[in-house]
């Protein structure tokens, strides 16, 4: 962290921001923009907030406080949950609904990687993302369910190749609105929804795509990820006189949203799960989707592993 230091700008006509990311090459571009927004870089003694002034050379710049790219990483913070997994090289949670995995930035707190980095500060430096601090992937925040984190760095590397040859097997619980009867294999081409601000995954297929997007950005330009999920009915009920189906979801892949999109695509719509058409259920936080089982070979061994969590209180089917 750079703290209560100042230099003479030497350069006219450069951006304020620019001018900070040359003069402290260890700092980045997000950083030095996080700083002149907070107002912890004065220029003459004056906050400027506007990281695009043009300086005209000679101003005394003041930085208060400037993170440094080594900053970069999870803040312990919170009471680490109790693994359903444990050994030398793997650590495995069941992520309660409403807790995102990770933090978007360093300053975020209540994640789950703050809990675990605060039992487990092994964690802290693993992986290629810093801010995953050994997490292998993610679920989303209202998806709950087993999230697998390394403790180690040849840990790591090795369960990040089998997520990346596809040869995790995931499972997950989904209860759906309606019933379904059978059980089948769903295969889409999924591709970010160019037209709204936020994620939400649409075939790549559909013919609304080119109709509603602005003309900044071509259809040809889409990236589309190939997403196959199997589901199977495991039992039903009746809510307030409307069916509801429990399934039993498997997948290889790891697209954003996958089962979530590719689920309300088929018109199995994820109760609760509102971004994809589902009624909104009256006083529920998040969606009925829980993160099962993985199976995948460990690390160290070898050997074949399935490590499971409990079933969600939503997915007791009687």
């Amino acid at each position: 962290m750079i703290r209560n230091l100042t230099f003479i700008n030497d350069k006219s006509g450069a951006r304020f921001d620019a001018a900070l990311v040359s003069q402290f090459a260890s700092s980045s571009r997000a950083f030095v923009k996080e700083a002149i927004a907070a107002g912890k870089v004065l220029v003459n003694g004056r906050q400027l907030t506007n990281k695009g002034y043009k300086l005209k050379g000679g101003e005394r710049i003041e930085v208060i406080e400037l993170a440094e790219v080594d900053d970069n990483t999870v803040m312990p913070d919170g009471r680490c949950p109790r693994p359903v997994f444990e050994d030398d090289s793997l650590l495995a949670f069941d992520k309660p609904c409403g807790m995102p995995v990770q933090p978007l930035t360093r300053s975020e707190t209540g994640t789950l990687m703050n809990a675990v980095v605060t039992r487990y500060p092994e964690c802290l430096t693993l992986g290629d993302r810093p801010l995953m601090a050994g997490a292998l992937h993610r679920i989303d925040a209202d998806t709950s369910g087993l999230v697998l984190v390394a403790r180690s760095a040849a840990a790591f590397e090795n369960l990040r190749a089998q997520f990346s040859a596809q040869t995790v097997k995931k499972t997950y619980l989904a209860l759906v609105e309606g019933s379904v009867a059978v059980g089948g294999t769903l295969e889409n081409d999924l591709v970010h929804d160019p037209t709204l601000p936020f994620c939400r995954m649409i075939d790549i297929k559909d013919r609304k795509i080119t109709s509603r997007m602005s003309g900044s950005t071509s259809p040809a330009a889409l990236k589309p990820l190939h997403a196959v999920t199997a589901f199977s009915p495991l039992g039903y009920t009746t809510v307030e006189n409307e069916e509801r189906t429990l399934l039993e979801v498997t997948i290889y892949t790891g697209v954003t949203h996958q089962i979530r999109a590719q689920l309300a695509l088929a018109g199995m719509h994820i109760i609760n799960d509102r971004l994809y058409g589902a009624f909104a259920i009256e006083n529920q936080t998040g969606h009925c989707l829980h993160a099962l089982a993985a199976s995948f070979n460990h690390p160290v061994s070898g050997d074949p592993v399935e490590i499971r969590t409990p079933y969600p209180e939503w997915a007791q089917i009687r």
